[in-house]
């Protein structure tokens, strides 16, 4: 019988010192084809990403969200935030995901998978849903960023509200909104770090 492990509630994490994020001089933006070139030769150097997509959220009852709007890709050095607007950055973005050979980890990403295959025609290669690690080493149903940070790293992960829900579609990124993508990214691949799974 595999041992059962807590997690950490939300009172117990909130009065834990913060998670160190990356800063906007360690994330790049990405929206045009040229860019896309640069941060796809800069990715494929290494043999594991954070990964995460963000869209625009929807608010009415049927109305069809056509994200993601955004794909974020991270290192333990940097993030790169793609906005998929551009149909050269895009083809770039499609290729980095059908890419074999590379893990791409990431919590939550069952929606991701399937908007990723309507917007962008690519089946991604390599996902590694990090939940699934962690239910398999005997921590609860869903762990999700927050939980996997208190447990590794015994820190707090903060993320906005007001950022998650935002939109994602805008032309112009706010610093938060670049702050808070890059980020869901770059915890994933320290988690992933973390874990030995590399």
């Amino acid at each position: 019988m595999q041992e059962r492990h807590p997690t950490p509630d939300k009172d117990t994490i909130a009065l834990l010192p913060p998670f160190e994020r990356l800063g906007l001089d360690r994330i790049t933006l990405v929206s045009t084809g040229a860019q896309a070139k640069e941060a796809y030769a800069a990715l494929t150097d290494t043999p594991a990403w954070g990964f995460d997509t963000e869209s625009k959220p929807t608010f009415k009852v049927g109305d069809v969200s056509d994200g993601p709007h955004i794909l974020q890709l991270a290192t333990p050095a940097r993030a790169w935030v793609f906005q998929l607007m551009d149909p050269a950055c895009s083809a770039v973005a499609a290729e980095l995901l059908a890419l074999g050979g590379i893990a791409k980890a990431g919590f939550g990403l069952g929606d991701d998978k399937k908007r990723i295959v309507s917007k962008l025609g690519v089946q991604p290669q390599g996902i590694l849903e990090l939940n699934t690690v962690f239910r398999e080493r005997g921590y609860r149903k869903d762990m999700g960023v927050k939980g996997a940070v208190a447990v590794l790293f015994n820190q707090r992960f903060m993320k906005s509200k007001k950022a998650a829900t935002s939109n994602w579609a805008n032309a112009r990124l706010s610093e938060s909104q670049l702050v808070y993508a890059a980020n869901d990214a770059y915890a994933a691949i320290r988690v992933f770090h973390a874990l030995d799974l590399a």
